[in-house]
């Protein structure tokens, strides 16, 4: 039977892709010919700055194109034989480049210099673009709603909603996740807390699924105003947007306004632990690193380590759908 592709499948092939001849350009596969290398030593060889090396190098190993062996990379028996520039007979670099234009060239200026280009300043200059028109806005939403259901499902029907009363979902965009916690579990209430220019969309979907009278619309800034308080707060495709100094932010204010013996839900696409499995979670970073400087992906280990960090106690990790995860903690 043929599995259906979506199109976050095809989203993620081409940002698969995008790397991949990244590491063309970079000579990467070159500078690994002779013997594998530290990814200092690497990054030396081939001018990637450090602070996004290990999240390219890992993807490349994610995406079968590299091999890591304790702290040294290497090339696989068919990148070693295909891509590397020495090997003039049997070279297919040249060809990959041509095919493509310039389709890598953001990503090699991003990961030459460690920054983002064209001046980007970081995720405040990105959302008050994003939010600056309705329209804009509206289309944004519409694709995190598309990219969170399948997760959205998983956490409605696979964490203990039966012990809690309310939950706020903040940077609800639309209110996907609130919307199908609540279809799921008509004894809980919901408020969703999003930038103003969200309330629209956000009432709107929430009306069209008749859930308005239990799910309601709080605007406001996370990092200016307080989080609204609840016995479950989700952070969804949200941490991973900022640097690290503004994750902790977010955690502690999420202890804050949870109540006593509530619980936090981050779920995103969590990067495996080993670092070498999910090619997705890997090159998303990269795409952070991108779009939004300072912003990375992480582990879900790192995530339990900093949740542990803020009071919370007995953290758990479960997979959610696809590449995505979400890691629990409770206060």
């Amino acid at each position: 039977m043929t599995v259906p592709r979506t199109t976050t499948d095809f989203m993620w092939s081409w940002w698969k892709m995008k790397t991949f001849l990244s590491a063309v350009e970079l000579r990467v596969f070159t500078a690994l010919a002779e013997r594998p290398l530290t990814a200092e030593e690497l990054c030396d060889r081939t001018g990637v700055h450090s602070r996004p090396a290990a999240d390219f190098y890992d993807a490349l190993v994610a995406l079968d194109l590299l091999r890591r062996d304790g702290d040294r990379y290497a090339t696989t028996e068919e990148t070693g034989e295909f891509l590397d520039e020495d090997k003039r007979h049997s070279y297919l670099g040249d060809h990959f480049r041509v095919a493509m234009g310039g389709f890598a060239d953001e990503m090699v200026e991003m990961l030459r210099t460690g920054q983002s280009p064209s001046g980007r300043r970081g995720p405040g200059e990105f959302y008050e673009k994003t939010y600056a028109t309705d329209d804009s806005t509206r289309r944004f939403h519409r694709a995190m709603t598309a990219m969170s259901l399948a997760s959205a499902d998983a956490i409605a029907t696979g964490f203990p909603w039966d012990r809690y009363r309310t939950l706020a979902d903040i940077g609800c965009a639309e209110g996907a996740l609130p919307v199908r916690v609540l279809e799921r579990h008509p004894h809980l209430s919901a408020v969703g807390m999003d930038l103003p220019p969200a309330r629209e969309g956000f009432e709107e979907y929430v009306a069209a699924h008749g859930l308005a009278d239990r799910l309601r619309f709080q605007p406001g800034d996370f990092f200016q105003d307080p989080m609204p308080s609840a016995d479950v707060i989700v952070l969804g495709h949200v941490l991973h947007n900022w640097d690290l100094e503004d994750k902790h932010t977010l955690l502690k204010k999420a202890h804050e306004a949870l109540a006593p013996g509530g619980a936090v839900v981050v779920y995103e696409t969590m990067i495996d632990d080993e670092r070498q499995d999910n090619a997705v979670g890997l090159v998303l970073s990269l795409m952070m690193h991108l779009a939004l400087p300072g912003g990375f992906d992480y582990t879900s280990g790192d995530c339990r380590g900093w949740l542990e960090q803020h009071g919370f106690r007995d953290t758990y990790v479960q997979h959610l759908s696809g590449a995505e995860s979400m890691v629990v903690g409770f206060k």
